[in-house]
């Protein structure tokens, strides 16, 4: 494979140069990545997804010739990816290589060409989609949320994730740049993503690795916004004081934890803060460390994934609990969601406030960590806080 860099005037709006149907991005506060066409795909499924992607990709790297001038995270050879929630999925994880890539970082653009870009694609036509219960109701819901707070005060598991569905019809020729386009704009500072018709706005990073460096953002618990200035910082104190919050967030702070150490060194977490978000607050907690030699990004999201944050903890009891109390797969809701390149520097997020188009149909999905303490009415109430990026991306456009 050859791969060309170099230097570009700047791209204006990246949303914009994408293809309609089959978007490939990587996104946030206007800079990052996106992909023009597909030059080649690896698919990947089963409990070794993610250690077949990080050997493919090594191979594919080793075997690159690449020229590239600018040299930047990002710059050269790139695989946008996307990976299954669990093992046992029946959805393909995926690394898309673009035919051209066009880039954007601190000021500096770029193009990497692979092949040959296809033709530019006018906008599309407005349309929207009305979101409908999926395979867990409401009522459900708040049902499956009391079973697992049953087991939970049982003594296992500590913490389960529980997630439900809204689905729809979406027209055969929709413009998914539109949806991606009001996602980008109107959560500027989350990772804006579309990767195999998987696409959102997620808050939270996996994992970032950067020239030896590894950082990654844990977010657990969360609330809705207030009215006004008071009711809002009321909100966050609160939020920051609340013990089923703050138990929560440690659970997945130290699932984050265990999971780098092995394969990095001066790892420190940063106390749990109040992340503002539009539609919410986040208890969010920053990890830094150095990444041990010969790891990649890929590496990272293998160890990493399912963290507490998305499964529960103990991990194995918790994903047994969802298996039993989830209807539905959650193909690659949850899942990781990012780009390596051929250095094994790559920007991966948790694919939340995500929804997966296959042809007609639309799928999204929210999830809430499920305690001891937890209240099934409160829990509903707080995915239909996640589903509202999602929902509003789709909805009835005025004018």
């Amino acid at each position: 494979m050859v791969v060309s860099t170099e230097a570009a005037t700047d791209h204006g709006s990246l949303v914009a140069r994408l293809g309609s149907r089959h978007p490939l991005a990587f996104l946030r506060n206007g800079d990052g990545l996106v992909g023009l066409g597909e030059q080649l795909r690896l698919e990947f499924s089963g409990p070794t997804r993610f250690t077949d992607a990080a050997a493919a990709w090594r191979t594919l790297s080793d075997g690159a010739v690449v020229d590239d001038s600018v040299g930047l995270p990002g710059t050269g050879l790139v695989a946008f990816g996307s990976f299954a929630f669990a093992d046992s999925s029946a959805a393909s994880s995926v690394l898309i290589v673009p035919s051209v890539i066009l880039g954007r970082r601190e000021g500096v653009s770029w193009i990497t060409r692979i092949g040959t870009a296809p033709a530019a694609e006018p906008p599309g036509r407005p349309f929207s989609v009305a979101f409908e219960p999926g395979a867990l109701s409401p009522e459900g819901y708040k049902a499956a949320v009391a079973e697992a707070v049953s087991h939970i005060t049982s003594g296992s598991p500590r913490k389960a994730v529980l997630a439900r569905d809204v689905v729809a019809g979406i027209p055969a020729d929709a413009d998914l740049r539109l949806p991606l386009a009001r996602l980008a704009e109107a959560y500027p500072d989350t990772y804006a993503f579309a990767v195999a018709g998987l696409l959102g706005a997620s808050p939270e990073t996996l994992v970032r690795s950067s020239g030896g460096t590894v950082s990654a953002r844990v977010l657990a618990g969360s609330a809705a916004r207030g009215g006004d200035a008071t009711a809002d910082a009321t909100a966050a104190s609160t939020l920051s004081a609340s013990r089923k919050d703050v138990e929560e967030h440690s659970f997945a702070i130290r699932s984050v934890l265990d999971a780098l150490t092995p394969l990095s060194t001066d790892l420190t977490a940063r106390p749990p803060y109040a992340l503002r978000l539009p539609n919410l607050w986040h208890l969010a907690s920053d990890v830094t460390g150095t990444l041990r030699g010969g790891s990649s990004a890929l590496d990272l999201v293998a160890a990493l994934h399912p963290t507490a944050a998305v499964a529960g903890s103990p991990t194995d009891a918790a994903l047994d609990l969802i298996s039993e109390l989830e209807p539905f797969d959650r193909g690659r809701y949850a899942g990781p969601v990012g780009w390596v390149d051929a250095h094994g520097d790559g920007e991966w997020a948790i694919a939340l406030r995500c929804a997966q188009v296959d042809g007609e149909s639309v799928t999204a999905y929210a999830g809430a960590g499920i305690v001891a303490g937890s209240d099934p009415a409160r829990e509903l109430a707080e995915t239909a806080l996640k589903l509202r990026p999602i929902v509003e991306a789709f909805a009835p456009q005025a004018g």
